[in-house]
């Protein structure tokens, strides 16, 4: 090899990406900068709101302060409801998400056609938000904490079924077919070789879905969906401020803590 040819092949300055790779990732840049240029303009946006946008936050802030400690009292059975909302939906979404994702999964589903039955279901869970379940199921059990429970349950099959069947996907298949060759039948196979290999990713996925549901089912009372929510709409739009401070404060207390809920069980199953 050349001199020449050697400086051509291995350059004194070394550069990750090729000319044309670089020139690819630059377009891809300008297409992104432009989509949310175009969707910025879309939106038309009232830009002179947040001139004063700083001096309207200070002032809230300022009518919070302090916070109406008396009125804790009428928070505390509304937060103890929603917790129970987020747990009996958790503990609802596992027993309906369980078998679905069993379906969902490639390699335990009986046949193509329950495999996107079985995913169907779970896109369509996880494409509807929680606050929009509560409003279909407010209009079926009327407004209270089962619209709530319902409203959780829905939104949270497609999260934790997804990635349970995920899991199953992943399984070690030499378990599976030493039980299949001693004669098993298929609910054997299931309970024995492919259960118990999953079951680290069960109980983490339900319990890290747990805290995410404590977080939502906050604000399902607006929509009539029962839990403190209500409480926090009706403080809101009678301007009753440092109520609302109060309420903050509360469920950034329970979301806290189920966080480190969630933290440590996570752990301790990993």
């Amino acid at each position: 090899m050349t001199v020449e040819e050697h400086a051509r092949r291995y350059p004194d300055v070394w550069k990750r990406f090729t000319p044309r790779e670089t020139l690819i990732r630059w377009i891809w840049y300008a297409g992104i900068v432009f989509l949310a240029a175009w969707s910025v303009r879309k939106l038309d946006i009232p830009w002179f709101y947040f001139l004063d946008a700083h001096v309207q936050a200070a002032d809230l802030a300022e009518r919070m302060i302090p916070p109406d400690w008396s009125f804790f009292g009428e928070v505390v059975d509304p937060l103890v409801e929603t917790i129970h909302i987020a747990t009996l939906g958790t503990a609802a979404t596992v027993i309906i998400a369980l078998p679905i994702a069993f379906l969902s999964a490639r390699n335990v589903t009986p046949n193509r056609l329950t495999w996107f039955i079985g995913r169907l279901i779970l896109v369509t869970s996880r494409s509807v938000n929680t606050v929009v379940w509560g409003l279909l199921f407010v209009a079926i059990f009327g407004p209270g904490p089962m619209a709530g429970v319902w409203s959780v349950t829905a939104r949270s099959i497609g999260f934790v079924g997804k990635l349970i069947a995920e899991a199953i996907e992943e399984i070690d298949q030499g378990a599976v077919e030493a039980i299949e060759a001693t004669g098993a039948s298929r609910l054997q196979i299931l309970l024995i070789g492919v259960l118990p290999q999953v079951l680290p990713v069960i109980f983490g996925t339900v319990v890290y879905r747990w805290d995410i549901n404590i977080r939502e089912s906050t604000v399902l009372g607006f929509v009539g969906a029962g839990g403190i929510g209500i409480v926090l709409y009706s403080s809101i739009n009678q301007f009753a401020w440092s109520e609302v401070a109060v309420m903050l404060i509360a469920i950034f207390g329970v979301v806290l803590v189920s966080e480190f809920v969630s933290a440590t069980v996570r752990k301790r199953i990993t």
